[in-house]
């Protein structure tokens, strides 16, 4: 159960280690890397944390609560209910008191509504987003803190590769990604969880999380013990370490595939267009980024344009055998004509 507003965190000057007087290397670690996530930003910036009273993001609350003075910034909390259980407005409010009690402001919390598109996971991630993004504005937030930590990115390169994905799915979880940064992928989650004991904070925990429905829960407790267990320690940190090197060679790659697309793929009123003699020139890993980029123009959604989608695109620039077109999520058909790849809203009716 969520632990009541009264159990406030001790003041930070005294979260020490009692046997050796210096402050506990938990709550350090996750300090560290939250004023290394933060320093460059200029003074009086609003930063918002991501807050579900979950153990990562309540240490990451009481972090950024004790940095932001010393870094000059405004920090306040934003706390998503989902509305997903019967306690879960509960479980918000004893969040968001904690949050108050650790001296953050603004502190609120957003219900939302989570839909079905994308599966229940995708599903609430796109409402708590939706929600994180409308707080940013309403405070004028120019950062939001998520709490993912170094055990997430692993788990998130595991499911990549369950799907068969490409270097960018593999690349898991970036540091940074537009308001949104996330200090602790290189932080484990114990470390979070000792941060929260040491400062007495009570977490909650969201029994969504042994949930084994959710394939990231199957990971979780299932995968990575096996894996662990069958090639040693060190497999969640090798695999959190894998994504930063693939995350480096995707963005270069996302890089060139962007300026091929400055000149091979264009936009009209109703299409996109993708030129063949251009994009036959080019190394496959350029060309179906690029054609990717195309698809998605076009109105395809990112989460339901798979890799095959993509290379049956590619096959109209390395394999035309006169094929008529293909059908594309959103309705999006692809066909060539003409020395081009044509992309629009298939007719209906």
């Amino acid at each position: 159960m969520p632990g009541s507003p009264d159990s406030t965190a001790e003041s930070a000057e005294q979260l020490v280690d009692s046997r050796r007087g210096k402050l506990h290397p938990a709550v350090a670690r996750v300090r560290e890397a939250v004023r290394a996530a933060l320093r460059e930003l200029p003074a009086d910036t609003t930063v918002l944390v991501a807050c579900s009273g979950g153990a990562d993001s309540l240490a990451l609350a009481a972090a950024i609560a004790f940095e932001a003075p010393k870094l000059r910034l405004r920090a306040g909390a934003v706390i998503v209910d989902h509305g997903l259980q019967a306690d879960s407005a509960h479980a918000a409010a004893i969040a968001a008191d904690q949050c108050r009690s650790l001296g953050l402001d603004p502190v609120e919390v957003r219900a939302v509504e989570v839909g079905s598109e994308g599966g229940p996971e995708g599903a609430a991630r796109a409402a708590r987003y939706d929600a994180l993004r409308a707080a940013a504005d309403q405070f004028g937030a120019d950062v939001v803190l998520l709490a993912h930590t170094r055990d997430d990115q692993a788990e998130t390169v595991l499911l990549g590769l369950a799907r068969g994905s490409g270097a960018r799915s593999l690349a898991g979880m970036a540091p940074v990604a537009g308001l949104l940064r996330r200090p602790l992928l290189e932080v484990p989650r114990a470390s979070t969880a000792a941060a929260c004991i040491a400062s007495g904070l009570r977490p909650w925990h969201d029994p969504h999380n042994d949930d084994p429905q959710y394939r990231r829960v199957r990971v979780r407790h299932e995968v990575l013990p096996v894996l662990e267990e069958a090639l040693g320690p060190g497999v969640t940190e090798a695999l959190a370490r894998t994504a930063g090197l693939l995350r480096a060679d995707a963005d270069a790659l996302d890089a060139l595939a962007a300026d091929l697309a400055e000149t091979a793929v264009r936009r009209t009123d109703d299409e996109v267009l993708c030129d063949i003699g251009m994009l036959e020139a080019e190394p496959e890993a350029i060309r179906t980024r690029a054609l990717r980029q195309a698809a998605l123009e076009a109105g395809c959604h990112a989460t339901d344009l798979t890799a095959g989608h993509v290379a049956a695109i590619d096959a109209f620039v390395t394999g035309w055998r006169g094929q008529r077109w293909i059908d594309l999520p959103q309705g999006v058909r692809a066909m060539r004509r003409g020395g081009f790849i044509h992309l629009k809203p298939r007719v209906t009716g």
